[in-house]
């Protein structure tokens, strides 16, 4: 153990982890530790059973770069007391002035304060809990939870007397500024304006059923504005798919007549490919409505024209 201790090992290992814990500055830190390697070896060899603590040694007594924690600034003065709700400006350091930067929802010299977005929900000798506002509280905070205890309400809310801040729907009380093809969607505090279904010529929602009137090119069919180039498209290419259904068993029965053995079980395998295509088409459909067939008669068909 003491031979490790005093090897050249350990001694590269101080020198790469010397920074490793360093935030901020760890370019200053490595550029510190490369120019004064004489004096990390000075301690390593020499001073590191009365000085264990490195960091103490090197930049606080050697360099004069540091402070111990809780202590600023040239002489290293004793930092404000934040209460645990703040940080020290220059804690650690010959820099800052040793006052409080209080943590969010924190105020006051001492950090022993709540902002006005925060209200106080604990305190003893020792520890604050400040809670932030409702959303609806604007400037002047709040003085307990929820939106009673407002005392101004944000813009987009309105005072009310029993329930205190309350959203202004956008939408309904104010005069819409979405553009002729959106529509409003109220939020809490604000609205949004969201594009209308591509179907829509104006809308009050989302989707083909909630438009004012239809596109050109749809057609208002079953409360919903409709695509009608791509209904007769899926209608073309529907007995298009039957035609072809048709030819496949045609062709067997042609081209196989002279062997009703080979002519079955072709026109088995005819049969079930088609079954399986309109199983497939029906049950992954989602837009346009395919013709309902009965893959059973069309097979029996097929087998009694055999």
């Amino acid at each position: 153990m003491r031979a490790y201790k005093n090897s050249e090992v350990r001694f590269v290992e101080i020198q790469e982890q010397l920074c490793t814990e360093v935030k901020r500055g760890q370019d200053h830190c490595h550029s510190l530790s490369n120019d004064h390697e004489s004096l990390i070896e000075d301690w390593f060899t020499h001073k590191q059973d009365d000085e264990p603590d490195l960091h103490a040694w090197l930049c606080i007594q050697q360099l004069n770069v540091c402070c111990p924690p809780n202590t600023y600034g040239p002489t290293c003065q004793a930092c404000t007391d934040c209460n645990n709700n703040g940080k020290c400006k220059g804690s650690g350091t010959r820099k800052g002035n040793g006052q409080c930067l209080c943590d969010s929802g924190y105020a006051g010299t001492n950090c022993n304060e709540c902002d006005e977005h925060h209200y106080e929900t604990f305190r003893d000798e020792t520890k604050l809990l400040c809670t932030s506002c409702h959303a609806a509280c604007g400037d002047g905070g709040c003085n307990g939870a929820g939106p009673k205890s407002c005392r101004k309400c944000k813009d987009g809310w309105r005072m009310d007397t029993e329930s205190g801040c309350v959203d202004i729907n956008e939408c309904l009380d104010q005069q819409r500024t979405c553009r002729p093809q959106q529509f409003c969607v109220n939020n809490e505090g604000s609205f949004t304006c969201l594009e209308c279904d591509r179907s829509c010529d104006g809308c009050d929602g989302d989707g083909p059923d909630m438009c004012k009137k239809c596109a050109d090119g749809y057609k208002l069919q079953d409360g919903k504005c409709q695509d009608l180039s791509s209904q007769q498209r899926d209608s073309y290419v529907n007995i298009t798919r039957l035609l072809t259904y048709f030819g496949m068993c045609v062709a067997t029965c042609v081209i196989f007549q002279s062997s009703t053995h080979i002519a079955y079980i072709v026109g088995g395998a005819v049969a079930i490919y088609i079954a399986a295509s309109e199983y497939w088409l029906n049950s992954t459909a989602q837009v346009a409505q395919k013709p309902e067939i009965d893959t059973k008669q069309l097979e029996d068909l097929i087998m009694k024209s055999l």
